[in-house]
């Protein structure tokens, strides 16, 4: 998920002939992800990303960690990003925008410069899609108050300068089904719409001419099936291998009574079905991605895929015509950007089958009113949340947030022995307490005395951690040792640990209080399950435990 793109205007950039001036003014265009945030307390060379560099030589920039590479800049640093372009907005709320809000504290403040005695920020562009109260999702991540939108409304709300809305005469449109069965099991549904949907395109295709390309049915010669969950999923591709693929091979039996030629065709579909889920490795979702796209004359075409809320984002494969979605979504959101993967060649429009469960009430109440709600859908979408401050989100962000802020802000800070300077720069890091304080109070609309308390338990929390890490430093000292944020430097001891690190266990409580991720991801331990078949004895032997 491309994150963030920053783009400098007056960024500098060496020029090697000696015979030039030093550095010129020219472009600088970057990109990075929401996990990259992770690494600000981890990684000190993070730092150059914001201009904090002192040197340079023909190979690049040099900041703090690498004070003997390269020759002195003429400017104390370089400018930082100024213009931000924040792609999928949407995307970045719950508990990801929660964790990216309360790292964004330090970003904006690495971003920030003084120029003429003010300080500038950078300018922030989002594209978004499905969202709601976007203002307030704005300001809890990125403290900006001023938002407008672009292009503005005119005065026709179905054209907006960039998009223009058709009328179903002017263009086709995606079709929305809804199938429920009353004492039937879901799976039971789920089983007869696939071989239905399989086997009639299959018809279709054989009558539009098998091997050409441009066939008008190949786009529902691919069904993508979308779960809610890994359970479901799972449970489903089980049902798909076997009984899909077995029964769809005769399926072109089934007729009505008196019918001589039914609607289906008998089909042979490959065993294996395609996933996109988050349990599969990168590389094969790439060659998932590149077989869908694969008209259905190639060899190496796909009959079956099956996906989760992976699919939502990043899947622009206009070739894709079906799907089949295995109970109602959680949210609007979610439900409308996963089915907007089909049908989105006009001259191709999707098909979207919804397969409800009318012993579950919400499923039930969408069945009940299912044209309605597919009418207007945009209007169910549902308020973003963005909690980068409440009590769970500092646990698990706080100590990241203030030491990415301490070691990229403040230059002798940046080393890898940084950590240990807290001993001598303490004084010069109370502006990390003043902008995560004044952050918190400021992030959403709230009552003054509400602010305030918040304000003062973020100084509190601030201030403890800055006491810890100088009492940690102080006793590595007394005993001739040092501090470093993590193992860069030699047999140093470190200040960081990841959440799920078992060396925690023998260290004092007030290390777990400088535990941050590395990734934005993180959130369990893996387990491992190992099926022992007991015989005998053994069985006695384990009852007896």
């Amino acid at each position: 998920m491309n994150r963030r793109c920053a783009f400098t205007r007056d960024n500098p950039l060496p020029i090697l002939a000696v015979d030039e001036p030093i550095y010129r003014r020219l472009p600088c265009f970057m990109i990075a992800t929401v996990d990259k945030f992770a690494a600000m307390p981890w990684t000190g060379e993070v730092g150059q990303f914001f201009g904090r560099v002192n040197r340079f030589d023909q190979d690049g920039f040099y900041g703090p960690c690498s004070p003997t590479r390269g020759q002195p800049l003429p400017v104390e640093r370089l400018l930082p990003p100024d213009l931000i372009i924040q792609d999928e907005l949407h995307l970045i709320s719950g508990p990801l925008g929660t964790i990216v809000g309360l790292y964004e504290t330090a970003l904006d403040e690495l971003c920030t410069y003084e120029r003429d005695g003010k300080n500038v920020r950078p300018k922030i562009v989002a594209s978004t899609a499905t969202v709601r109260r976007a203002e307030n999702q704005i300001r809890a991540l990125f403290n900006h108050r001023l938002v407008d939108i672009f292009p503005p409304p005119g005065p026709d709300r179905r054209n907006s300068f960039f998009a223009e809305v058709h009328t179903t005469e002017q263009s086709n449109a995606r079709l929305y089904l809804g199938i429920a069965a009353q004492g039937r099991s879901p799976k039971v549904v789920m089983l007869r719409a696939y071989l239905a949907l399989l086997a009639a395109a299959q018809k279709a295709y054989l009558g539009g001419g098998k091997k050409d390309p441009s066939n008008p049915a190949d786009p529902y010669m691919t069904v993508l099936g979308y779960f809610n969950s890994l359970r479901e999923l799972g449970g489903a591709r089980r049902l798909i291998e076997d009984e899909v693929g077995n029964r769809v091979a005769g399926y072109g039996g089934r007729r009505r009574v008196g019918e001589a030629d039914g609607l289906f065709m008998d089909r042979k579909i490959a065993y294996e079905v395609v996933e996109l889920t988050s349990r599969v490795s990168t590389d094969k979702v790439a060659d998932a991605k590149r077989r869908l796209a694969l008209s259905f004359d190639k060899n190496d075409r796909v009959d079956v895929a099956i996906a989760t809320n992976m699919i939502s984002v990043g899947l622009d494969i206009t070739r894709l015509g079906l799907m089949v979605v295995f109970g109602q979504p959680k949210t609007s959101a979610e439900y409308i950007q996963a089915t907007s993967r089909v049908g989105r060649d006009h001259e191709r429009p999707g098909l979207v089958v919804t397969i409800l469960n009318v012993h579950k009430p919400r499923d039930r109440s969408h069945y009940e009113r299912f044209a309605a709600y597919h009418q207007s859908f945009y209007r169910a979408v549902e308020a973003t949340s963005v909690t980068p401050f409440s009590p769970r989100a500092l646990d698990r962000g706080l100590a990241g947030t203030l030491v990415a802020l301490a070691r990229q802000g403040h230059g002798p800070m940046t080393p890898p022995v940084g950590a240990h300077q807290v001993l001598t720069e303490r004084g010069r890091l109370d502006f990390v307490v003043d902008a995560l304080a004044d952050r918190a109070a400021a992030h959403a609309e709230m009552p003054t005395d509400e602010a305030d308390r918040l304000r003062q338990r973020l100084r509190e929390r601030s201030l403890d951690l800055f006491d810890e890490w100088s009492r940690i430093a102080m006793e590595l000292s007394e005993v001739g040792g040092r501090l470093q944020y993590q193992i860069e430097a030699g047999g140093a001891q470190r200040l960081l640990y990841e959440f799920l690190n078992p060396e925690l266990k023998q260290k004092p409580p007030r290390f777990r209080k400088f535990r941050a991720n590395r990734s934005m991801r993180d959130v369990e331990p893996s387990v491992n399950l190992w099926l022992k078949t007991l015989e005998g004895a053994e069985i006695e032997e384990e009852l007896e435990q």
